[in-house]
């Protein structure tokens, strides 16, 4: 008997249970990859996390070959290159990853009427079935707080080794091989990105258990001295399974509020598994089609190059061109930023997101910008995240570090003018070397009156 092993968002060997399921039930399996035009030329295009994908690919191809296997690439639509394949090699089943959102679900459905049997396992959430993490009135959580409690108290699997060794791949099965990133249509935009694929994932998180998690509790937040994970990229395209980082944390404050930050991911999946319009909508129905949102393309696109005059938006927006990331502090600055002092609608902040961030998702890529726009599932008050960009840089960048090493204009500028720098007197400006309005923009709102329009904006009657 033989099985296709379908890979999408779960390119790795460790910890596989589509992988392993597979080759408990069949004598041979069949691993495939599927590149289809219409995922990466949509909506969510993006040349820097497809890049990201094909290194991911490369090396999950020799982790399969290692073990006597291989991977076969195929591009096309899955429910029409998925039984092509198995009807080539005799497959009666494709085992895979389940996952939420509306595009894996209508391809899981498209696949059943193409008449091939799919079968689904947990694998890209700590927890095996989202579906069923449920309110005591039977229904989803649209909270956080609540759902992180019942989540805590959810059954983990085990987590699972790597096999050792897998069958090979039936004599005269085309592999295919890998397309570049230019044969897709795409380009990569971004200046220095993490390198993709399992073995780096793997080496991050041991990197980051032996040393920053620590003191994660107390420093996850700070922008200068960045301590977070970057794990992110790694958890999106599934070269570490989430139940396996959560499995290897050790004890102590550091771990608990790492382990908080992945239920948030889980949150997220949950919301959008249950609510999957909220893929293009805002969650919250008395926001939809009553703000007045602003499509000023000028100071858009401002935004997108962080040059908005305000230091730490700027260098936010400036570390996700050069990385392809951006610190989680930072995406809240400058998400509100977008919404609340522009008035921009949120779905242009997500697009742009999703066109340059190595670990875009959009559940969690979704859920974080109807957060901050005050849209989404967190039911508090608009001016609860309407942040003041100085504000926050005094509070989580105080000695500038982080704002000098993203906008080298201000590099001379005093800490004192430094959150403000169009407060500083023209001969400050000209001794630091960064005259406001010619080295460094002016900002493009007033902030104060921003403020007061954003509260006028979601005014609902």
């Amino acid at each position: 008997m033989t099985a296709l092993v379908w890979f999408t968002r779960d390119l790795r060997v460790h910890d596989h249970p589509a992988l392993r399921a597979a080759l408990d039930r069949h004598r041979r399996v069949v691993p495939v990859f599927c590149f289809e035009d219409r995922l990466l030329g949509g909506r969510h295009a993006s040349g820097p996390r497809t890049q990201f994908l094909l290194e991911c690919l490369g090396e999950l191809s020799s982790a399969l070959a290692d073990r006597g296997g291989g991977l076969v690439i195929r591009r096309g639509r899955a429910e029409e290159a998925l039984p092509e394949l198995a009807a080539e090699v005799g497959a009666e089943e494709v085992h895979l990853t389940a996952d939420v959102g509306p595009f894996a679900r209508r391809r899981m459905d498209a696949l059943a009427r193409a008449g091939l049997e799919a079968v689904a396992h947990p694998g890209v959430a700590v927890v095996d079935d989202l579906g069923e993490v449920r309110t005591q009135a039977g229904g989803p959580y649209t909270v956080f707080s609540p759902f992180h409690r019942r989540w805590l108290e959810e059954p983990r699997r085990v987590v699972l080794g790597a096999p050792r060794t897998l069958p090979p791949l039936p004599s005269g099965v085309a592999k295919g091989r890998l397309p570049s990133l230019e044969s897709l249509g795409l380009e990569q935009e971004v200046e220095e990105p993490p390198p993709g694929g399992e073995e780096a994932a793997r080496e991050r998180l041991s990197r980051f258990i032996r040393g920053d998690l620590r003191e994660y509790s107390d420093n996850h937040d700070a922008l200068g001295r960045d301590r977070t994970s970057r794990l992110s990229p790694y958890l999106h395209f599934g070269c570490l399974s989430a139940r396996e980082v959560e499995e290897r944390l050790p004890g102590g404050r550091g771990s608990e509020e790492f382990r908080r930050q992945v239920c948030w991911r889980d949150f997220h999946h949950h919301v959008l598994l249950h609510f999957p319009r909220n893929a293009r909508s805002e969650f919250q129905q008395r926001y939809r089609g009553s703000i007045s949102w602003s499509y000023a393309e000028k100071r858009f696109e401002a935004w997108c190059q962080g040059r908005t005059g305000f230091p730490l938006v700027d260098a936010g927006m400036r570390q996700l061109r050069r990385a392809g990331w951006m610190h989680n502090r930072a995406r809240l600055v400058v998400g509100s930023f977008l919404t609340k002092d522009l008035g921009i609608d949120w779905r242009w902040g997500e697009r742009w997101f999703m066109r340059l961030l190595v670990d875009g998702d959009e559940a969690n890529n979704n859920g974080n910008w109807q957060w901050i726009a005050s849209v989404g599932t967190d039911p508090a008050p608009a001016y609860r995240r309407i942040y003041n960009p100085a504000r926050h840089m005094e509070r989580y960048d105080p000695n500038g570090d982080y704002v000098r090493r993203y906008v080298p204009e201000l590099s001379d500028v005093p800490d004192e003018h430094l959150a403000e720098p169009w407060n500083m007197p023209e001969e400050v400006q000209r001794g630091a070397g960064c005259v406001i309005g010619a080295d460094y923009p002016e900002p493009i709102v007033d902030h104060a009156e921003a403020r007061r329009e954003a509260l006028e904006r979601y005014r609902v009657p």
